[in-house]
């Protein structure tokens, strides 16, 4: 296996389709993204998508987001999904390594991301990787609640 990733710059059909299956594993609550979503992901200043591709098929995916505040540049990593066919190859360790490059080469302070205790492999590579569990409070507000 030799896995590549790269910055998904441009959107086609096998990006689209890759999305349509990587997606149910990682969300059953969330539908992939349209052409126009993932377009509009990619052309973002503050998101890069990141695909890993193992012999130009897409076997995986995460979003870092990158983002001045008052306190300093932050990173967060959202939405990490490896293929269940690639899992325990080392693509999620490669996605993260490299989303961790590219934040800390664009100034990134810190470099956020959380993970369901139930993904028990997930939380050992972050902790493998030098990510620290923080004493906090997540909290998420549903805009669709909004009237």
């Amino acid at each position: 296996m030799t896995i590549e990733i790269s910055e998904c710059t441009q959107v086609n059909q096998e990006v689209v389709e890759a999305f349509e299956k990587l997606i149910p594993q990682l969300s059953t609550s969330s539908s992939a993204p349209t052409f126009e979503e993932l377009e509009l992901m990619v052309s973002h200043d503050a998101a890069t998508l990141l695909i890993a591709t193992d012999q130009g098929m897409i076997v995986g995916s995460m979003t870092l987001v990158i983002f001045p505040l008052p306190t300093g540049v932050r990173a967060w990593i959202e939405d990490v999904v490896v293929d269940g066919d690639a899992r325990s190859r080392g693509v999620g360790e490669a996605l993260n390594r490299r989303a961790m490059e590219i934040a800390v080469a664009r100034g990134a302070k810190t470099i956020d991301l959380t993970s369901r205790p139930s993904r028990e492999a997930a939380n050992r590579l972050y902790q493998r990787l030098g990510f620290l569990r923080r004493d906090t409070n997540v909290y998420r507000y549903e805009a669709r609640d909004v009237e």
